[in-house]
């Protein structure tokens, strides 16, 4: 069925790059966020009274009972990240909304950022740029502001999608042995001689560092616990660029102060933008404010494929980045 785009009202939670706003004004009858506040339950309810899509971000939280609360005429929840875990998709399903993501457009820029997390974890930068900032460096030392090197490491990488396969690719120049735990495993070709580990546990007993780069799901949040942990080398690095509650903080930060671990790198975190202020004491903890996609390219092109999916479904076509009930990771 054709909805006609130029009838479809549409609001937008959050402030997008300008380029992706003018596209969708050009297509819908939109609605945007010209402040960029967070909106509430309420107000995102309200606004979708007279909405017949959303285009919504990870700051939205639409549970079951928000989404059961939406008004019948609302067909279709576009979110602008790869991540749905904070979209109850079952009960979107449920009402007979669609539910879209954006999948591979933030594959290269996350994976850059993963490399990031691993080198400033591995070298201590947070530490080196803390000494530089506050004028405290004296002087070079021969045993002054030791890291370690990534070449020669084993790098397991628990989630070997395609933003873990492009973590892989950039880290095998470095000299990196690649090692992946994943639900099921890849073909030769796409394993381009990674060795594959049946569980979890097999990956974390060899890997000197982790890259996190799983989905969300009933089946891996919490997964990295402190039992799991206990499992690493001591010393071991840990970082993650997937979501936060893949993570028990708790276990991950008391293996920091017993080196189990040596050092982690983390862009995102289990109730962001609240980090546990903690892990900011810790002068092995190298972290960032979600930086995973943060580039005008990648946001760009995720605002686009978000108005594609929208645009093709009002078009009466099937999205090309419709969600399924159950997901993998």
């Amino acid at each position: 069925m054709d909805f006609g785009l130029a009838t479809a009202s549409i609001y937008v939670t959050r402030r997008l790059p300008g380029k992706v706003e003018r596209k969708l004004s050009q297509l819908f009858d939109v609605t945007l966020n010209r402040d960029d506040s967070l909106p509430s339950t309420d107000t995102l309810l309200h606004a979708a009274r007279n909405a017949d899509g959303l285009l919504v971000t990870i700051t939205d939280r639409l549970d079951a009972g928000l989404i059961n609360a939406l008004p019948d005429r609302l067909r279709i929840i576009a979110t602008f990240s790869v991540g749905f875990d904070h979209i109850d998709v079952a009960a979107a399903t449920k009402r007979g909304i669609t539910v879209t993501n954006t999948p591979g457009v933030l594959t290269d820029a996350t994976a850059e950022i993963a490399m990031l997390l691993l080198l400033g974890a591995a070298r201590g930068a947070a530490n080196g740029e803390h000494i530089i900032r506050k004028n405290s460096w004296n002087a070079w030392a021969p045993t002054g502001l030791l890291g370690i090197q990534l070449t020669g490491k084993r790098l397991g990488i628990y989630g070997m999608g395609e933003i873990g396969r492009a973590v892989a690719a950039r880290a095998r120049p470095f000299g990196m042995e690649i090692h992946y735990h994943n639900r099921n495993r890849l073909p030769a070709e796409l394993e381009r001689g990674a060795q594959y580990h049946t569980s979890l546990e097999s990956l974390l007993r060899q890997c000197d560092m982790l890259s996190v780069n799983c989905a969300s799901t009933p089946q891996t949040r919490g997964s990295l616990n402190a039992e799991r942990l206990a499992l690493m080398k001591p010393g071991a690095i840990l970082v993650n660029t997937a979501r936060g509650d893949i993570l028990d903080e708790e276990a991950v930060f008391n293996a920091l102060l017993n080196n189990r671990l040596g050092a982690i790198g983390l862009d995102v975190y289990s109730n962001e933008p609240e980090i546990d202020p903690r892990f900011q004491t810790l002068p092995n903890s190298f972290l960032l404010p979600h930086l995973g996609s943060a580039t005008h390219e990648t946001r760009e092109a995720m605002g686009f494929c978000a108005t594609a999916n929208l645009e093709a479904f009002f078009a009466g076509r099937i999205p090309p980045n419709k969600v399924a009930v159950k997901s993998s990771h």
